[in-house]
């Protein structure tokens, strides 16, 4: 690890010093790009759900190398912010944001597994990143139920490019996509119609692990809506995240919290 404070003041020093307080600072300009950053990558996931319509399109391939450099610049300045690279490079987000930027640099060797670049939405909800600019405007307590609506979200599109491409990829277009869609989320809400089906025996694992999983996700939503309100705020010496949010000291612990009220 590389002690910022031991850097010889150069421009490379500078850039980093800039990068950190821009993606972990809390000032106004920090939270401005922060939001910034977010919406960029919003634009990304909504480019990766429509990829199975759009990759016959004569630009697609053009999009597909722009967003590659996008998160390329990403995960470059991401690594110049982390004060220790290692620490940073194991987290499993981050190897998920290198597998997404491996399929956008190679995209016909790894056009069956093209669906699978909506993990971009999972890896942007647990890193924290996320949350940040909302929890600096006092909205701490959404995030378990945000986190537990972008779990689902994330799977269904996964199941649904996972279908869209091993089963519908003969209808093609738009009509092969909601097709599978529709199958997945009748399959994961366990309506069952039944007027679409997925054929052989794939197509039947399909469906069991759908329902299973889906209805295990749909439970952990409905938990983080109807259960009491946590606020996250790491304990100072047991790291517990989850606390009351009129709570004084921690219930793993006893050690004493100083929770900020939302309009600090």
């Amino acid at each position: 690890m590389v002690d910022a404070a031991s850097e010889p003041d150069t421009g490379l020093k500078r850039l980093r010093d800039l990068l950190r307080k821009l993606y972990h600072g809390r000032s106004p300009a920090a939270v401005r790009f922060q939001l910034a950053v977010i919406l960029v990558d919003l634009a990304i996931i909504a480019f990766f759900i429509a990829s199975p319509v759009l990759q016959d399109e004569p630009a697609f391939l053009w999009l597909d190398y722009s967003i590659a450099a996008l998160l390329a610049a990403d995960i470059i300045a991401r690594i110049l912010a982390s004060t220790d690279i290692v620490r940073w490079l194991r987290q499993p987000t981050v190897w998920v944001d290198i597998f997404i930027l491996a399929t956008l640099l190679l995209p016909t060797t790894f056009a069956n597994l093209g669906f699978l670049r909506i993990l971009r939405l999972w890896s942007l909800s647990r890193s924290g990143f996320l949350w940040r600019p909302f929890e600096e405007i006092g909205w701490r307590e959404w995030r378990a139920t945000g986190q537990a609506v972008i779990n689902l979200l994330t799977f269904l599109f996964i199941i649904t490019g996972f279908v869209y491409t091993f089963f519908f990829r003969a209808v093609g277009g738009l009509n092969g996509y909601v097709d599978a869609l529709y199958f997945t989320v009748a399959t994961v809400t366990t309506t069952g119609f039944g007027d679409i089906v997925l054929p052989g025996v794939w197509g039947k694992l399909t469906s069991i692990a759908t329902m299973i999983i889906g209805i295990s996700l749909f439970v952990r939503l409905a938990q983080s809506i109807f259960r009491p309100a946590k606020v996250h705020f790491p304990c100072p010496q047991c790291a517990l995240q989850r606390h009351d949010p009129d709570a004084v000291h921690c219930k793993a612990c006893g050690h004493i919290l100083k929770i900020p009220d939302p309009g600090d």
